[in-house]
């Protein structure tokens, strides 16, 4: 059994994840820490683990792997310490700050030779992976526009953890949280990072950071995306894709959870949609027992961190940001 410690119940994953731990058949949680004793306290109880009080007597200890759900602000030292101790680490998204973070902590994980993955759970289900499919075959030509949606109520049913509002934790709103799921599969989905990043951002229950947010990502040849997201949507409202080639235009999401393909002037049936892969905690165990890296997954984390950072800097100056060279 892996020996893992979660470091840090700030993220509402956090209870997710212990979840998985327990249920998973090679993973046993048995500790926790958090640099708020009250909230450390309270998960461990829950889980029936010890709470450790101090971050060094985690990672000295023999636990084999830590999941990092603290603020974002504190991914940098916790992960960059965790790898320096020979711990594997599964991190929650946003990885760092800005790029700068990101690279310090790849660098730490790279130089440990510790398996390292980041939770982008939505690019192994099974609608990617079908999309994934299209996009290989070059059937329709090329993608010209697309489109991904992924909104809750957390803001006007008041279910998020005021923590969440907080932009110096959080480093930001709705858009550095549940948007960076459209962010990441639109990045996946154009395979490239765009030429520059627009965005608008809207504060509708007052509370200091966005919960209204639209970002539009502008590509070489002329493609755009466009990621959707907020905390102030009802709940039924679908997560939705929309993908635009020459000749065919694909929906996911819109009345139900299924595809609607229109080809050659007309609609026509998908001959069939893939299945739902490994989650990115089953793969980062299994990269553990291998000694693999899963490179991919880490660098779509780093476009992620340039993407997001990108949004933020362009809805907070009000004009768009072309991307710098690197």
């Amino acid at each position: 059994m892996l020996k893992v410690a979660i470091l840090g119940f700030w993220h509402v994953h956090a209870t997710g994840y212990a979840e998985t731990i327990r249920d998973h058949p090679g993973t046993e949680l048995v500790a926790v820490w958090d640099p708020d004793p009250v909230r450390g306290v309270e998960a461990a109880e829950r889980w029936g683990v010890p709470f450790v009080r101090d971050l060094d007597t985690v990672l000295s200890s023999d636990v084999e792997a830590v999941v990092v759900t603290t603020a974002t602000v504190e991914h940098a030292d916790v992960m960059v310490r965790a790898a320096a101790a020979g711990k594997h680490v599964f991190a929650e998204k946003l990885l760092g700050v800005n790029l700068a973070e990101v690279d310090t902590i790849l660098e730490a994980a790279r130089g440990a030779g510790v398996a390292f993955t980041v939770a982008l759970p939505r690019l192994h289900e099974h609608y990617t992976l079908t999309v994934d499919r299209l996009l290989r075959s070059g059937e329709y030509g090329d993608l010209t526009y697309a489109r991904v949606r992924l909104a809750h109520d957390g803001s006007i049913k008041d279910w998020l953890p005021k923590r969440f509002y907080d932009p110096d934790e959080a480093v930001g709103g709705a858009l550095t949280d549940l948007g960076c799921h459209p962010v990441y599969l639109l990045d996946h989905f154009f395979g490239r990072l765009p030429e520059s990043v627009s965005a608008v951002y809207g504060q509708m229950t007052g509370r200091g950071v966005d919960d209204n947010s639209v970002v539009t990502f502008r590509y070489a040849g002329g493609a755009i995306g466009v990621a959707e997201t907020g905390f102030v949507t009802p709940g039924y409202s679908p997560f939705t894709i929309e993908l635009h080639w020459n000749r065919a235009s694909l929906f996911y999401g819109h009345g139900g959870d299924g595809f609607q393909l229109w080809a050659d002037g007309g609609p026509r049936s998908l001959e069939k949609t893939e299945k739902d892969a490994p989650t990115p905690f089953e793969q980062w165990v299994t990269h553990i027992a291998t000694g693999t890296v899963d490179d991919a997954n880490l660098r779509a984390a780093r476009n992620l961190t340039e993407l997001v950072t990108m949004a933020n800097e362009s809805a907070a100056s009000g004009r768009s940001v072309p991307r710098r060279p690197e």
